[in-house]
């Protein structure tokens, strides 16, 4: 799975819209959806923020896990 799906998934988990995913993001609605459909790369910045909102691991947005678990919790 790419983390075009991913990041659309845990969004669509918790009930919210892309408007405010790219308001947590300070970018713009548009900007945030082509992130989910692929047409843009999502930064590294913006990565950070997502892992640290849905309390993920990168290695589960980009797909190298399917293990949702966060950094801190395999402390």
């Amino acid at each position: 799975m790419n983390y075009s799906q991913r990041i659309r998934d845990l969004r669509e988990d918790k009930d919210l819209k892309q408007k405010e995913i790219a308001e947590l993001l300070g970018t713009t609605q548009q900007y945030y959806g082509q992130y989910e459909i692929g047409k843009r790369q999502l930064p590294l910045e913006h990565l950070k923020k997502l892992c640290i909102f849905y309390d993920v691991s990168a290695d589960y947005i980009i797909g190298l896990t399917n293990n949702k678990k966060s950094y801190k919790e395999k402390e």
